[in-house]
């Protein structure tokens, strides 16, 4: 699990999925996933929210998964996003995702309903045992109307297969906390582009970027940056990502991101 850590480090792009009249688009999920390998991106993660995961069918998911990997022919790794607030029903996402080349799963904090620290717990560690691949955690409290507690996040972190954490609170004095507690060898990225830099640069591992699908490059310039502490190139590349970032907060980013991939004739703009 060493390595696939190691390679989620940097910036990692939470992919959009592309529809054609209402359909699901592979010829269109390819080609940006392609597009992302060959700019230097760390990972794919394809079906998360910015992916409108939670709108897919279960054969749609699979297909998106089967497509990602294909064009990602083992050069990085590709992190399936398996978000539902239905045990069951992600349980059959990630046996799927597994089956379709995923290299590793990352679950969502079960929305809507939330559940006690303590069903979470329960949620995730079922679907842990359920599969032989690494498990990514993602905390999204504006999203899910749930939090992960630190303590939650730890005792989670006991499991074998639990590889890191997406956090996209925007904490970042959490991370220094959770980095005391969870060492080195956990992966601790942001899901928010907008304080990537900061987060990267306090001890984090990287960013799952919205962004990165429209200015990988720039994206994956930023972390390097961060990795080797030049604070002007740093200071640099968020300037000229600022703009950008402010454009995706406004409303759902996905409409956002879509409209922008369109305009560069790399999808159309249509969502689910």
């Amino acid at each position: 699990m060493k390595d696939f850590i190691t390679g989620c480090r940097g910036v990692s792009a939470a992919l959009p999925t592309p529809f054609r009249l209402g359909r699901l688009d592979r010829p269109a999920v390819h080609a940006l996933s392609r597009r992302l390998v060959d700019r230097g991106i760390a990972a794919l993660v394809p079906c998360g929210p910015a992916g409108e995961g939670s709108l897919l069918t279960e054969d749609e998911h699979r297909e998106v998964i089967q497509t990602v990997v294909g064009a990602a022919s083992g050069r990085i790794p590709v992190v399936a996003g398996i978000g539902s607030n239905n045990t069951r029903t992600a349980l059959n996402l990630a046996r799927a995702a597994e089956s379709a080349g995923a290299s590793a799963l990352l679950a969502l904090t079960p929305f809507h309903l939330r559940p006690t620290q303590a069903g979470s717990v329960a949620h995730f560690r079922t679907l842990h045992d359920a599969v032989s691949i690494p498990l990514i955690l993602y905390d999204a409290p504006l999203r899910t109307g749930i939090a992960l507690d630190d303590g939650t996040i730890a005792r989670l972190a006991t499991l074998p297969r639990l590889a890191g954490l997406v956090d996209a609170t925007g904490d970042i004095v959490r991370l220094a906390r959770l980095r005391r507690r969870l060492g080195g060898d956990f992966l601790l990225l942001t899901g928010d582009d907008r304080t990537q830099a900061a987060y990267r640069t306090a001890g984090g591992d990287g960013c799952v970027s919205v962004s990165a699908n429209i200015v990988p490059s720039l994206c994956v310039a930023l972390q390097q940056a961060c990795a080797e502490g030049l604070s002007g190139d740093v200071s640099w590349h968020e300037q000229l990502l600022a703009p950008l970032g402010e454009v995706l907060s406004l409303g759902a980013d996905v409409l956002a991101v879509k409209r922008a991939l369109s305009r560069l004739d790399i999808m159309g703009d249509g969502t689910r």
